[in-house]
């Protein structure tokens, strides 16, 4: 937004009337010479969508699981929340099956007539209370505008900047790792310039070369100017809102719900007196899968609403990590208590996952190729998947194999009726793959992306379990588990080797081996180019420094997502 300072009385407006453009002014003396200043908001508006990542949405569960677990409250999934964190780290795999249960859960949005918290003595607004707008803007915009901030006392139904943020669906996402990119966009690109001045914060990116990001060579990237800048924000508001989505669920289906709540979003500016034609989306992770969804002409079919969308750290075709944290658990983080809650343990994750299709979906696809899951003795490759480009058939669902994704005791320790068992895992895999072959070239026409490229945060692109040198290993096919640490070191006999009858013959170990490949400790860097790869985006930053999770709390992710809002913004030919 571009507000030029008129000296003046500024007269108060009243949005009711003519959509803001009435007013009333005053008599004054002869001798008063100082004009009133009549100020008519812009009524244009280009909102940024957010979609977050995997466990980036907050979800609430039924009032039927609610009673199942005996909880005070309703919520499922809000890692801000740490009282919630704390009670679910030492939870069983039973518990966290039950908990995050697809078919029992939704996202926890903000409703504060209804209050659905679970908990009468809980409003909707505590339950969002993490969610707090400290920023101000150097606007003095006294008419009706999009902007957080304060309804003026005596105002009808008053509202506070907090709750209009939480309408926004801030209180919808993982704040605490999100907060730093929503306030970024919705502060500096509604107060870019006053008086006819670009405020000095733009700096950090006007005028820089976009290598300073490690924006890649191809398409080569020129620095913003000023003048670009101020074309591309003039006389338009951009209000940042956040979509979470059910995290548990296909992205196929999370995309057509958000691809409705966009549209619904754009309607409810047009009733208000906005002329809204197109949307922006910002992704981190997931919810750039959702986000193609959302854009997919036989998904959510949202392609000509949408003026384009900034990737942020997607796994596009897939991560091994996934592979496994199924199998070994997650790791520990420095910066949030999300892995250490969702299961330090192989059995702990894949009671959740192998359940819910969201998860099964950031497993590596097709596109993802061939030999990427290994076993290894003394440094001499032993076995190699997959072979014929199939990973659903020659590893997810491949039975009794030690190496395989599934360990079938793991799947269903709630012991459910219906709905989870191995062959239920198996058909949601097959669904997995025909959405991965669906979004495997779908991809806007104006998109942007930056993802991890550092080997200081390695990932996993390609899986090995190595086996103890001092085993003498005659057939990979025979080994069988003994034990299972869960963290990714297992205790095994090869079953080929002649033993006394009744007897196990010699045990050895095998061990998952750290992360070797460039990334950002969750998406391998071979998973993000896939982007690069297809030639379809107008840049692409190959950044490091940062963690998957936190990866919108690093500067260099920062100022490029803002770089290529404004390219985006550029494009952009109003119908009137």
């Amino acid at each position: 937004m571009t507000i030029r300072a008129i000296p003046g009385y500024r007269l108060p407006t009243d949005p009711a009337r003519a959509g803001g453009k009435a007013t009333q002014g005053f008599v004054t003396p002869k001798q008063d010479r100082t004009p009133q200043v009549h100020s008519i908001p812009p009524r244009r508006v280009l909102p940024i969508i957010f979609l977050p990542g995997i466990m980036g949405s907050n979800l609430r569960m039924s009032a039927e699981r609610q009673d199942e677990l005996k909880k005070k409250n309703n919520i499922a999934w809000r890692p801000d929340n740490l009282r919630e964190c704390l009670g679910m780290i030492n939870a069983t795999p039973a518990e966290r099956q039950l908990r995050l249960d697809p078919a029992a859960s939704v996202v926890d949005e903000y409703d504060p007539i209804n209050n659905p918290t679970g908990d009468p003595n809980e409003t909707s607004d505590e339950r969002n209370e993490s969610v707090e707008v400290d920023f101000w803007y150097r606007l003095d915009v006294t008419v009706d505008s999009p902007l957080l901030k304060d309804d003026p006392y005596g105002s009808k139904a008053r509202k506070m900047k907090e709750q209009k943020a939480r309408e926004r669906g801030w209180g919808e996402v993982f704040f605490g790792s999100y907060r730093e990119l929503l306030e970024m966009c919705e502060k500096h690109l509604n107060t870019a310039f006053f008086g006819g001045k670009m405020d000095s914060w733009w700096k950090q990116v006007v005028d820089v070369d976009p290598a300073t990001w490690q924006a890649h060579m191809q398409p080569a990237l020129k620095p913003l100017d000023e003048q670009s800048l101020r074309d591309a924000l003039r006389g338009c508001w951009f209000p940042v809102h956040a979509m979470g989505y059910n995290w548990l669920q296909s992205n196929r289906d999370s995309g057509k719900l958000v691809a409705n709540r966009i549209r619904h979003l754009m309607e409810r500016y047009k009733v208000q007196g906005f002329q809204c034609e197109k949307v922006i989306i910002v992704t981190h992770s997931m919810g750039g899968l959702v986000a193609r969804a959302a854009i997919h002409p036989k998904m959510g079919k949202l392609q000509s609403e949408v003026l384009g969308i900034v990737h942020g750290v997607m796994p596009a075709i897939g991560a091994g990590a996934a592979y496994k944290r199924m199998r070994c658990g997650f790791e520990d983080s420095t910066f949030d208590a999300a892995p250490k809650v969702l299961g330090n343990f192989g059995d702990e994750v894949t009671a959740v996952l192998a359940n819910a299709q969201g998860g099964l979906e950031l497993l590596p696809s097709q596109a993802y190729g061939n030999d990427w899951l290994r076993v290894t003795h003394k440094k001499e490759t032993l076995k190699s998947l997959p072979k014929t480009g199939d990973p659903y058939e020659e590893i997810y669902k491949l039975r009794g194999a030690w190496y395989a994704l599934l360990r079938e005791e793991w799947i269903n320790p709630a012991q459910r009726e219906k709905d989870s068992s191995f062959k239920a895992t198996c058909a949601l895999l097959d669904k997995a793959k025909a959405f991965h072959n669906a979004i495997a070239d779908t991809y806007h026409d104006q998109s942007y992306a930056h993802y991890g490229a550092d080997f200081r945060n390695a990932a996993w692109h390609r899986v090995s379990w190595s086996i103890m040198d001092a085993a003498h290993v005659a057939d990979v096919e025979t080994i069988r588990i003994v034990a299972d640490t869960r963290q990714g070191e297992l205790h095994v006999v090869d079953r080929s080797h002649p033993s006394p009858a009744g007897k196990v013959g010699p045990q050895f170990v095998t061990c998952m081996t750290p992360p070797g490949d460039p990334g950002d400790q969750t998406v391998p860097l071979h998973s993000a180019e896939h982007q690069l790869r297809s030639g379809k985006f107008k840049g692409v930053f190959r950044q490091s420094g940062y963690e998957h999770q936190a990866s919108y709390k690093d500067e260099s992710a920062l100022h490029s997502t803002l770089y290529s809002l404004v390219r985006i913004a550029q494009t952009m030919r109003w119908s009137k």
